[in-house]
């Protein structure tokens, strides 16, 4: 029978790739980068058969075309390679994943989309070139919608994330699995709400996400700029407070959010938080340890690492 064996939620952000020495708070990009390698040690020591990844898309492998709440990877996975992280095809684990997808819709329990040729960006593969660093894991997918409104409600998320777990719980073969939520903290990206977008800039950003399945290349020049010329918009105290959470084993507490309290209170950014909270709902609730926090403004984000452990309940009783 699989068993889930490890959990970590982590920030993601292209701009440790492409603009390190330009960062001036080093010091604290420094915390969190060490925070990935400490969480990498623990993946490894959990010596997985598979990772899922649960994590967003920040339209490049899913465009205003068609945007499922949920989809999950079931064949063939292409990493599109932006800012430096991975770039082409990525293993999965297509065994457990079809199960999964299967057990999850079968039963009524979840709306999963699927996909049998699913192209990821960094919602995924910051993870795959930061955690999973020379393991040799296949993977699976799970693309999140955190971006286009409407988004799939915290609550929702939560249903989902009980199904999938008892699907994984369900699968005969003897399986090792580390779940990992990519994404997060607090930030405020420059993206307009697709529906009322105000300006040229955000009528740029929703042609890109209408026009880019087959050319999202051509718009990534300016899209970068945009997207660096953002002032930063982070909540410190706030990313403090949730992580307080996770570490208390009150996640379930955060499903109280709505996606209208996550832009208040951690920006459009924050979102992300549903890759986080379903890892941890996937860990049973169990408390996390706190592995490293670190705002960094020149990556416009509340860089944060946490791992979880399915024992961890136990261990503070």
């Amino acid at each position: 029978m699989a068993q889930i064996v490890l959990g970590v939620g982590a920030s993601h952000s292209t701009l440790m790739n492409t603009h390190w020495e330009e960062t001036t708070h080093r010091e604290d990009a420094v915390t969190f980068r060490d925070g990935l390698a400490q969480a990498r040690r623990r993946v490894e020591a959990a010596r997985p058969d598979v990772a899922l990844i649960i994590g967003s898309n920040h339209f490049r492998g899913f465009w205003l075309d068609l945007i499922p709440g949920f989809t999950l990877g079931v064949g063939e996975c292409l990493a599109s390679g932006e800012s430096g992280t991975p770039k082409g095809p990525q293993p999965v684990h297509t065994g457990l994943a079809r199960h999964i997808l299967d057990d999850v819709v079968g039963s009524g329990r979840g709306d999963l989309a699927f996909s049998a040729r699913l192209q990821i960006d960094h919602g995924q593969s910051h993870a795959i070139q930061y955690l999973l660093a020379g393991l040799d894991v296949p993977i699976i997918p799970l693309v999140v919608n955190v971006f286009a409104q409407p988004l799939p409600p915290l609550e929702r998320c939560r249903e989902v994330a009980e199904a999938i777990r008892d699907a994984v719980a369900s699968y005969p073969e003897d399986l090792r699995v580390v779940v990992i939520g990519s994404g997060g903290l607090s930030h405020r990206l420059p993206w307009p709400d697709w529906r009322a977008p105000e300006g040229d800039d955000e009528e740029f950003m929703v042609r890109a996400w209408l026009d880019g399945r087959l050319n999202w290349s051509d718009y990534d020049v300016r899209r970068r700029r945009i997207i660096r010329a953002a002032t930063s918009a982070i909540s410190p105290e706030w990313d403090e407070a949730v992580i307080d959470t996770f570490v208390a084993g009150r996640a379930e507490e955060l499903y109280g959010y709505t996606t209208a309290d996550l832009e208040r209170d951690g920006g459009n950014g924050s979102q992300e938080l549903r890759s986080w909270l379903m890892m941890a709902t996937l860990l049973g609730g169990a408390p996390a340890e706190r592995i490293a926090y670190a705002p960094v403004p020149d990556w416009l984000t509340g860089m944060g690492v946490i791992t979880i452990t399915p024992d961890a309940a136990a261990d503070r009783a």
